[in-house]
């Protein structure tokens, strides 16, 4: 990965409710809507994060009936995880596996204490 478009993500993940959101998405599809909801921001705030993550090519969006569907491009995490791997000296997963997303979450997107 260029280091551009590798700076361009980071910079795009250094947003705690795009982690959230992304967080969301990982394992389901969801519209605006739900997403507003769950995170507690506004629709507008909600796709003005989404326009940030569609840029950086960190979602994927999918027109259901009337409404689109985001999920996370999980093959551009995967490059994005291994080029920082690479560039600082350390293998993909092997010694933070699930530590990608350091902060809990709930169910809603909320922050665990």
């Amino acid at each position: 990965m260029h280091p551009l478009e590798l700076a361009k993500i980071s910079k795009c993940l250094s947003v705690e409710t795009r982690i959230r959101l992304l967080r969301l998405i990982k394992d389901q599809s969801l519209c605006v809507g739900a997403l507003a909801k769950r995170l507690g921001i506004t629709p507008g705030a909600v796709s003005q994060h989404l326009r940030v993550l569609k840029a950086a090519d960190l979602i994927i969006p999918e027109k259901r009936g009337y409404f689109m569907h985001y999920q996370i491009n999980q093959r551009v995490i995967d490059r994005w995880v291994c080029s920082l791997s690479q560039a600082f000296g350390r293998e993909a997963g092997r010694e933070y596996g699930e530590r990608i997303f350091p902060i809990s979450l709930d169910s809603k997107g909320e922050k665990n204490v």
